[in-house]
């Protein structure tokens, strides 16, 4: 279990420093207001409806298009800082306490101690029932 625990945790960390230095960009289709298509990492596909430009800027009538074409880039994490420079030492012993603490609550789980597993039960004598003179009917 705690074997487990540790892969899934050490797994998870690893997902976060990756995507976390990771960039990548959403380019996305407008036509009007309304989102027609959403691409990641490529331009996003027209719908068809976009107004070719046309080849002299000098004398051109130009009407507004409907379609609109809008990215968004998410710049990663570029520096990552490996090491701890300044811990006092209020904050080691902090450290190490709540450590130790927390591995001792998990260490001993999975084992069921039972202390009668090594002795016999000891061998009756006489039946005090009888004795008594109490049965069960």
């Amino acid at each position: 279990m705690k074997k487990v625990f540790h892969k899934i945790v050490s797994l998870a960390m690893a997902f976060v420093v990756l995507f976390s230095t990771m960039s990548f960009t959403v380019n996305m289709h407008y036509c009007g207001d309304t989102l027609v298509e959403t691409a990641f990492f490529h331009k996003a596909k027209g719908c068809g409806m976009e107004m070719e430009k046309p080849s002299t800027k000098s004398c051109s009538i130009t009407k507004k298009s409907c379609c609109d074409d809008k990215q968004l880039s998410v710049e990663g994490q570029d520096e990552l800082q490996l090491t701890v420079d300044k811990i006092s030492f209020e904050q080691q012993i902090f450290i190490a306490s709540f450590v130790y603490t927390y591995i001792n609550l998990f260490e001993n789980i999975d084992k069921n101690v039972s202390s009668f597993e090594a002795y016999k039960p000891p061998l009756v004598v006489r039946q005090i029932f009888k004795i008594d003179e109490t049965y069960l009917i």
